[in-house]
């Protein structure tokens, strides 16, 4: 059960953040309702259904796997986990396989990891060692994976470990060929683990590959897996998107089987073609964990407005993730920044947030999206309050396609005549994507029959997929789906509902007609049928 379904008068949690918050607007029971996707990302502390499951009921619409962590054999798991608790749900809670990218990484470590002080001596080697503590006149010999690094670094420049919470200044370079080490001192100390990301803020000059073998591997067993969304990571160009495509089914008109390519923007150099790497993305990902590391902290918050104004031009999904409420790892109760955060993403206008150790390791995963869903709810009735504008993407309509005309029209009928709802069948997600693109405001129920496109219509914002066998009529859609609403108790007798359709109904790319309905009035429509 949801915690703010829950009574008052339940204890089963004892922390504050745990105890039911209840809202007036009748959307807070309907957390399918949230316009903005929450996904979570799936490790250790949610490897049960049982725990997935509890994350659906609070939001969640979306869960990423982290392909730089874990074996083809665990990612297989993580998939099943998140497919049984959609089924046992009735969600269509989508999977993004997350690529690791060209990251450099620490080599191996000792488990217990190893504490750098300030003033320490590091060194890095080309072949792998398992790194030790020293000797308090010894250096610490660690390797990475990318044994070139020694070749590539200079004197003077910054190595930065764990998103820059470690920080290295290399001092010099010893030996050659083979034996040739890197030597550095420790400016920020802090305790190193296995695998922990190395970043080189003063070098952009690397030569590695945007794909490497690992990632071909994973993208094979991503296709083959069926899995709804690729993110790829560390994107400097838009061709880098484009080589991910060349490995992925072909996108046709009719073919819902293909996979979405999210661009993840964590790079400077991405900032020289991101426009070019919207237009041929699927969508975007403002990954600010890394942004955060190769570029000026302080730069980052404009860049995320860039972004997503960007994004928003070019009609494709913008994901902002990283820390946005990096403390609930540890507590049961958010910052008030980590807050705040989170709302200014959504007002910025962003599709998704993403929670990333607060559900993967975190001691509160449920907690956690439960609360990023309540500053979800907030926000979007701050903005629904506003009556904001909608604006819609400057280049799908410089594209005069119909269906984008069409759902620009409907923002305009949502808000003069107060609609509650907008229905549309969408049997491939085409329609679904273009009324998400403008922002409605209100819930968008897109039905279809299609299972992949169902999924791949949880990350569009405002957009809650519906499953149903193909109707014979549209009369018949609207029957349903009337009935369907008020048994959910998702509007009132009396709204207006907005139906945006085609004829005839399930063939992709005709959609052509606003219908304006009043809930509950069947007469009506069973009046066309006879």
């Amino acid at each position: 059960m949801p915690l703010w379904r829950q009574s008052r008068n339940e204890k089963s949690h004892s922390s504050s953040a745990d105890r039911p918050v209840h809202y007036n607007d009748r959307v807070a029971d309907h957390p399918e309702f949230i316009l903005t996707k929450i996904i979570a990302t799936v490790g250790p502390a949610c490897a049960t259904p049982a725990i997935i499951i509890r994350l659906i009921e609070e939001g969640a619409r979306v869960f990423r796997i982290n392909f730089s962590h874990g074996t083809l054999d665990d990612f297989a798991r993580s998939l099943a986990t998140v497919r049984e608790a959609a089924k046992r749900t009735g969600s269509h809670a989508a999977v993004l396989g997350d690529l690791s990218g060209p990251k450099i990484r620490i080599g191996k470590v000792v488990e217990a990891g190893i504490e750098l002080t300030v003033g320490d001596r590091v060194e890095f080697q080309r072949d792998p060692v398992v790194a030790t503590a020293a000797a308090a006149d010894q250096a610490v010999v660690f390797s990475t994976t990318y044994p070139s690094l020694v070749d590539d670094v200079q004197p003077g420049e910054r190595l930065l470990i764990d998103d820059g919470n470690i920080r290295l200044l290399v001092i010099d370079k010893i030996g050659e060929g083979p034996a040739a080490r890197l030597v550095a001192n420790v400016t920020g100390g802090g305790r190193v683990t296995s695998a922990k990301g190395l970043n080189l803020p003063d070098n952009a000059s690397l030569s590695v590959p945007s794909l490497t073998e690992r990632d071909r591997r994973c993208v094979e067993w991503a296709v083959t897996n069926e899995l709804d969304f690729l993110a790829l990571s560390f994107v400097r160009k838009a061709d880098d998107v484009r080589l991910l495509k060349s490995l992925l089914p072909v996108r046709t008109p009719n073919r819902a089987s293909w996979i979405p390519v999210i661009a993840k923007i964590e790079k400077p150099q991405a900032l020289d073609d991101l426009p070019a790497i919207i237009n041929e993305a699927d969508g975007v990902m403002v990954a600010r964990g890394d942004l955060g590391v190769e570029m000026d902290l302080a730069e980052v918050p404009g860049i995320q407005k860039r972004v997503i104004a960007l994004a928003h031009d070019y009609g494709k999904p913008v994901i902002v993730a990283t820390q946005m409420l990096q403390s609930m790892i540890e507590s049961s109760s958010p910052t008030r920044a980590e807050v705040s955060d989170v709302a200014n993403a959504i007002y910025e206008g962003a599709d998704a947030v993403m929670l990333s150790g607060e559900t993967a390791v975190g001691r509160y995963p449920v907690q956690a999206v439960h609360t990023m869903a309540r500053v979800a709810l907030a926000t979007q009735r701050l903005i629904h309050s506003e009556c904001r504008p909608s604006r819609p993407p400057v280049k799908l309509q410089e594209t005069r396609y119909r269906t984008a005309a069409l759902a620009h029209g409907v923002s305009v009928v949502v808000r003069d005549l107060d609609a509650k709802l907008v229905l549309t069948w969408s049997e491939l997600g085409g329609g679904a994507r273009y009324l998400s693109q403008n922002r409605l405001g209100v819930p968008i129920l897109a039905a279809g029959s299609n299972p992949e496109s169902l999924r791949k219509m949880s990350l569009l914002f405002g957009v809650t997929p519906i499953a149903m066998p193909r109707p014979a009529s549209s009369n018949e859609f609207i029957l349903k789906m009337d009935s369907l609403i008020r048994e959910k108790g998702w509007a009132k007798t009396g709204d207006a509902i907005i139906i945006v359709k085609g004829e005839p109904i399930g063939t992709p790319g005709v959609t052509n007609q606003i219908l304006i309905h009043y809930l509950g009035d069947v007469a009506r429509v069973q009046w066309h049928l006879k």
